[in-house]
């Protein structure tokens, strides 16, 4: 009987969250009217009981829905909703999850003899469907965005080279370790730079071995226990040539991208996002993340990208970003790594 009971209890209350959640949908997509009642009655939902502190995080949660059903309500091509940074501003944000603007122009330390031409590579291309992208991961309350972006195209191309499936590297160790070449740990960094340090380290250890802290570290790298390397470095694709950029990654593996975050972006959950006020040159770029494939949604052609700020986030921990418009500086300042010999093929000094 107690069983029974249970098992109505458990049914009762996930009917009761899954009508609370498709009020919350069409409330958020400009259903109804926007009233405190209703704004407090999704917080709650989404957040711990009211405390003194709350009622500040409160406020910038209405705020902040105020703006999603704006934005929900006009005609985007991409959807705003809620998450664990609604009741946080851009500016709390910003310091928390962003990195410090990058100047991160570069020059290639390769060339390609041969470009093919974008229409020698299919119309839409998704790395995710061969089994060679590792889980999105959580960077935390620490602006190592660049770790995960150089870890996770490090950790594509190793698994595209057959090298060991399920290998996880250490985004901690280029945290702690590599400042010296021009990365700031918390503060930010560039997956260029990070590979290039990886080369003269002689390696980089496992997440196991050298697990993830979300907050700078002293450098205790082991090269004895390092389970990846690269032995070339990165090779930096052109700038401002997202034509060179589709065909890279399509031949060579996902890229690591780095592009601005500005106000709005961290409220994502679906479609191609495209903003008319953000920036587009080497300077601006605050975030770096991973290109794993590109395509056409509704007309627009898209990047689609890994981010690291959870699963939870926007669509299962990716996002989509307009493609062929230098969108915030998308395609500035892209990078992935030269593992071996045969990554040289076609490339000369």
């Amino acid at each position: 009987m107690s069983k029974i009971l249970l098992v109505s209890c458990l049914l009762a209350l996930s009917l009761a969250n899954l009508q609370l959640n498709i009020r919350y949908r069409s409330f958020i997509n400009g259903e109804g009217v926007f009233t405190e009642a209703t704004a407090r009655e999704i917080y709650s939902h989404f957040h711990s009981p009211y405390t003194t502190k709350s009622e500040l995080r409160f406020k910038i949660f209405s705020e902040s829905l105020i703006e999603i059903r704006n934005h929900n309500m006009g005609k985007h091509s991409w959807r705003q909703g809620i998450n664990d940074f609604t009741d946080m501003t851009h500016e709390e944000f910003a310091e928390q999850r962003l990195m410090k603007p990058q100047e991160c122009s570069a020059t290639n330390r390769y060339k390609i003899e041969k470009k093919p031409s974008l229409q020698a590579i299919p119309a839409s291309y998704e790395w995710n469907n061969f089994g060679v992208v590792t889980p999105v991961k959580n960077q935390g309350s620490c602006g190592s965005c660049w770790t995960f972006s150089t870890v996770g195209s490090l950790e594509a191309h190793w698994n595209l080279l057959g090298k060991g499936r399920n290998v996880t590297f250490s985004e901690q160790q280029l945290v702690d370790c590599a400042g010296d070449f021009d990365n700031h740990g918390c503060k930010g960094g560039l997956p260029s730079h990070a590979f290039e340090y990886i080369r003269y380290a002689g390696g980089i250890e496992s997440d196991v071995t050298y697990p993830y802290t979300a907050k700078d570290g002293q450098c205790v790298f082991r090269r004895s226990i390092a389970v990846g390397y690269v032995r070339h470095g990165s090779f930096n694709i052109t700038q401002g040539d997202e034509v060179e950029l589709a065909e890279r990654l399509y031949n060579a593996g996902p890229v690591a991208v780095s592009f601005q975050v500005i106000s709005g972006f961290k409220a994502y959950t679906s479609g191609v996002y495209k903003v008319d006020n953000c920036g587009k040159t080497t300077q601006d770029v605050n975030h770096a993340v991973l290109a794993t494939g590109y395509g056409t949604e509704s007309g627009v052609d898209f990047w689609n990208v890994k981010n690291s700020w959870g699963a939870t986030w926007g669509n299962a921990g990716y996002f989509k970003i307009a493609r062929g418009a230098n969108m915030c500086a998308i395609g500035q300042c892209n990078s992935y790594p030269l593992i071996d010999n045969d990554r040289l093929e076609g490339l000369t000094q």
